[in-house]
């Protein structure tokens, strides 16, 4: 068996000693992943409590989401650049020390505007935390055995971190305060941070390549302005500046930041990243996904709590077994079927079950049952989350190279927190237009309210299936048939620790 050498060690950011490390580094990677991706929608549960306690409205509770995910995506690849810049052992710490100093700011936030400053403070450590673990990942499981088996379990954790959040929410709301959903990061982050210390090698890049500036700054405000444009639609016009304008600002500067790839000497994405068809395939899958998935956590959420009158603690239960079936379906994905298969068949019929979902969604009125109506299309949401997740987030970093582990890590996070939070603001705003339109010309009775809150909810679900379905065919033609080249190498190919 092949091993690095000491420095070799270093510049992946490995642990020294003894192989079995290598799965106390997936238990480490695994906590941080889980702690940044729960907070995605930890909060979701605890918005109705948050929202009398601070007295925002309506229209702002979505920046509580939006905020963590604004800072999130629009940083990912700058962190995941600075990341294999200065080692990733440094940057994952830092990042743990940053994300729980602003989840203790946010817990003992006085008004809303504290708040969403602490959650996009939270956004933007985690996205200096969250690529670097990803990368360690990468770098420590290059066996194609055991990367499936690590990069099973870590799909799961990032596919079902956001359901996860969901019952802790609850938990944490019903029997302490809303705030604890966001105090409880400082318990995890102690744990990862000793974990971080004690099995991750401090050493930096031998040859760490040089911070693209221009190209930085073009990503971060494309991406920026993308997200802000579709959180404004809610509370602006589509016709007015404020929408419309930062959406073409965004897209004009990513369209200039994909030209100055091409042409910088040291980009921040190199296209070598990107253009190979899994990686690239990937990418597409996990924002899809995102922008399906995140959305319709806040509004299941809101139906189960303001239409069927579940408890905060009922609501997360009532989530657990997609995340059962999601974990078992991750790692079966990864294990099986997509190194028989290949991801081209696996990928899309998971993005059909995810559209299935969705339109059972649909059907969901204010008489529906959980074990009859709500609980059999979760399910089948799990079982299409899990043919996704971990399959893309595996072929994603598949083959990459060590001095780019950091930035392809970067892009997994980023399509799928940057799906999510288009998922969400354009989701809400159209949940909430199709409220609007429902109560026009009808008196604003309890009843008549209580209808229109379903409408919008059923106005998320049919745009949300539309999502994936797009999803199942656009990744259906990008995925390449066959087993992924990492599969189809040598079983017996050296394992580099």
């Amino acid at each position: 068996m092949a091993r690095m050498t000491e420095e070799e060690a270093a510049v992946a950011g490995l642990p020294e000693r003894g192989e079995n490390h290598r799965w106390w580094v997936l238990a480490v990677v695994g906590l941080a992943q889980l702690m940044v991706v729960l907070d995605a929608t930890i909060v979701n549960i605890a918005l109705p409590s948050a929202q009398r306690d601070l007295g925002f409205t309506d229209a702002n509770r979505q920046w509580v989401v939006t905020a963590y995910a604004l800072a999130f995506g629009s940083l990912l690849l700058l962190g995941g650049r600075v990341a294999d810049l200065v080692g990733r052992k440094r940057v994952f710490l830092i990042g743990l020390v940053g994300f729980s100093v602003a989840s203790a700011i946010g817990g003992a936030a006085p008004n809303f505007g504290v708040l969403v400053t602490a959650r996009a403070l939270q956004g933007g450590f985690g996205a200096l935390l969250a690529p670097a673990a990803l990368s360690l990942l990468t770098t420590t499981f290059t066996d194609a055995k055991e990367r499936a088996k690590a990069f099973g379990i870590y799909g799961a954790i990032a596919g079902t971190g956001g359901a996860i959040g969901l019952l802790l929410g609850g938990l944490l709301t019903e029997y302490l305060d809303w705030r604890w959903c966001l105090y409880v990061n400082l318990l995890l982050a102690v744990i990862a941070f000793i974990g971080g210390t004690r099995l991750l090698h401090a050493g930096a890049p031998a040859n760490p390549p040089k911070l693209d500036i221009p190209g930085t700054v073009l990503v971060s405000l494309g991406l920026f302005g993308l997200v802000y444009g579709f959180s404004n639609a809610e509370s602006h016009p589509w016709s007015t500046i404020n929408t419309w304008g930062f959406l073409l600002a965004g897209v004009i500067l990513l369209i200039a930041f994909a030209v100055w790839q091409s042409r910088a000497e040291h980009p921040v994405l190199p296209l070598r990243v990107v253009l190979d068809r899994n990686r690239g395939a990937s990418f597409l899958a996990m924002f899809i996904a995102g922008a399906g998935m995140f959305g319709v956590f806040l509004f299941l959420t809101y139906y189960l709590q303001q239409s069927l009158r579940y408890s905060p603690v009922l609501t997360g239960v009532a989530f657990l077994p997609m995340v059962f079936v999601m974990i078992l379906t991750s790692v079966t994905a990864t294990n099986k079927l997509v190194p028989r298969f290949g991801a081209r068949p696996i990928v899309p019929v998971g993005m059909l079950f995810g559209a299935c979902g969705m339109v059972w969604f649909t059907a969901l009125d204010l008489h529906s049952s959980y074990a009859a109506n709500v609980l059999p299309p979760l399910l089948v949401l799990g079982l299409g989350m899990g043919l996704i997740f971990a399959p893309a987030m595996s072929l994603a970093t598949a083959g990459v190279e060590p001095h780019d582990a950091g930035v392809a890590s970067a892009m997994v996070n980023t399509s799928q927190q940057v799906g999510g939070s288009i998922g969400t603001s354009l989701l809400n705003t159209l949940a909430t237009s199709a409220a609007t339109a429902y109560l026009v010309g009808r008196q604003h009775t309890p009843a008549a309210l209580a209808q229109s809150q379903l409408r919008s909810y059923s106005t998320a679900y049919w745009w949300s299936a539309g999502f994936f379905l797009f999803g199942m065919v656009v990744c259906g033609l990008l995925y390449p048939s066959g087993k992924p080249q990492i599969y189809a190498a040598d079983e017996n190919a050296p394992v580099h620790m």
